[in-house]
């Protein structure tokens, strides 16, 4: 500052130093949130993608910052209050696993191996020696894809009186009419693609290895169809899912080349919900070019009862309507308090993200044991356990949030929980509710995984069958049921359904 600037008046000098004292605390406070991202950053690029509250592995920075926080975690390696559910267990002689047997219902081919002429002969008395026992030794042999092809020959009839009429036997209703793609293709690459993550263009290197013509382009237009197909299947899956009372649900991006209105380049949206009847779950897939909160309330419409979400204000207006309880997600809480202390210059589990983790843990600590419990028994428990628990992370909450920066990790952290505190609570009230939105992360994983593989989809019919094909896979799979004879089953009869009951006899829990 010039000189000539300084006021000379007391009053006035103070009230300079004041207002230059709060903006050198606020660019303090923009720095440091700068250095927390680049910590956080680096953690995330270089580090562990666990979440486990490991602080060896949280400073990234520079050898320096290792070797300081090094000796901090030496000192404490031995301290009874740090999070840890380890024990001491005395040292023993580990036994080599044993092979574990082949499926017993596997064909079985014997082959027999025996000694001839003189390799039979006693080496003492050179009689010849005779079989006294067998010794088997399994090997799993694995035979390539056999491919053959379906001749459907319709019988032509004719009228040896009359000459006038002439009848063809009919063939079986199928899934995709004018197909050379019979069930089982149909299924090996939906498998292929949707549960193996393998693209179109992969797919269609191995058939032209088994010397078969086959474009990815044909067998996109397949998926389209086969997506269109399960359209009454995925409907009765939408119904029985908001008959309940209690869905979670979440969205992830997809790319979408060909869409009205938006570049290729844009982010289009997957939407997932997962809920059903208590051991009949239902996983549905929903595409939609937009995340405003219409989708929620297009894809709720009817519902009433619990749900299950992450702190996306999207799901505020399906609230709103006194029929829909929001339930909030506990894991995406800890999540800022696990970034925080990742984005520490030098870790210390002592710290108030680590302190904050801890009081989480001892939370899903209870959840762990309730794990067997009845829907009653788990509320009691609940009750009694986390709800004290709860009150005393809201009592630190409280004492703590008006001292920490907003713009600092620790304080995205602490509001976060302050605004999602009532829904995050809520887990208490019932026993089959759940304390996070983790069962829902864990079905987009599966379309994340395939997404990373295939990157995006041509069209928009493509997203909406691609979201179709993952609802009934995924439900399949929840429900105990192997994908390729479940999908097997549906094309071959799926087609012959012409009633309510036919349609419904072939949704995964039927089959079970």
């Amino acid at each position: 500052m010039d000189k000539s600037a300084i006021p000379a008046d007391y009053e006035a000098l103070r009230e300079l130093y004041t207002t230059q004292q709060a903006q050198m605390t606020q660019l303090q406070e923009f720095v440091q949130s700068l250095l927390e991202q680049i910590r956080l950053s680096r953690h995330q690029h270089f580090g562990a993608r666990s979440e486990a509250f490991n602080v060896d592995q949280l400073s990234l920075l520079t050898a320096d910052d290792i070797t300081t926080s090094s000796g901090s975690d030496n000192a404490d390696s031995n301290d009874p209050a740090k999070d840890d559910d380890g024990i001491d267990v005395p040292a023993h002689r580990r036994k080599r696993g044993k092979r574990k047997a082949l499926p017993p219902d596997l064909p079985r081919i014997n082959i027999v191996h025996t000694l001839e002429g003189e390799a039979c002969q006693c080496e003492q008395c050179n009689s010849i020696m005779s079989p006294i026992s067998e010794r088997i030794y399994e090997q799993l042999d694995l035979i390539p894809a056999t491919v053959q092809v379906m001749r459907n020959i319709k019988t032509v009839y004719g009228c040896s009186q009359c000459e006038g009429q002439i009848k063809t036997a009919p063939m079986p209703p199928q899934i995709l009419p004018k197909c050379m793609a019979s069930p089982g293709t149909l299924a090996h690459i939906v498998t292929a693609k949707f549960v193996d993550s393998l693209p179109l263009y992969r797919q269609e290197k191995q058939f032209q290895r088994m010397g078969i013509d086959l474009p990815r382009s044909t067998m996109a237009h397949w998926m389209i169809k086969a997506g269109d197909a399960i359209v009454p299947l995925v409907n009765l899956l939408n119904e029985r899912m908001l008959s309940g009372h209690y869905i979670g649900m979440d969205e992830t991006t997809i790319q979408v080349l060909k869409e009205l209105g938006k570049k290729a380049q844009s982010k289009s949206y997957l939407w997932v919900r997962k809920g059903g009847p208590p051991g009949h779950p239902i996983v549905l897939y929903d595409y939609d070019p937009s995340r405003s909160q219409a989708v929620p309330v297009r894809l709720l419409d009817g519902f009433a009862g619990y749900l299950q979400a992450d702190g996306y204000e999207g799901y505020g207006k399906v609230c709103s309507n006194g029929q829909v309880t929001r339930v909030g997600c506990m894991a995406h809480a800890r999540r800022k308090f696990d970034e925080a202390v990742k984005s520490q210059l030098k870790p210390d589990p002592h710290s108030l993200p680590g302190i904050a983790l801890k009081k989480i843990k001892a939370l899903y600590r209870i959840e762990r044991e309730a794990a067997d419990l009845t829907s009653d028994e788990r509320r009691t428990k609940r009750q009694q356990e986390a709800v004290p628990l709860l009150n005393d992370l809201r009592q630190w909450l409280d004492e703590h949030l008006p001292l920490v920066p907003k713009q600092s990790a620790l304080g995205k952290a602490l509001n976060y929980l302050h605004k999602q505190w009532p829904t995050l609570i809520v887990y208490t009230e019932q026993g089959d509710l759940r304390i996070d939105n983790n069962q829902v992360e864990n079905a987009v994983r599966p379309f994340v995984v395939g997404r990373k593989n295939y990157l995006f989809c041509d069209s928009v019919a493509g997203a909406k069958a691609t979201a179709n094909l993952y609802s009934l896979i995924e439900t399949a799979k929840a429900n105990g049921i192997e994908p390729y004879r479940y999908l097997r089953h549906v094309f071959t009869e799926l087609p012959k359904a012409t009633s309510l009951e036919d349609f419904e006899a072939l949704l995964p829990h039927r089959m079970g």
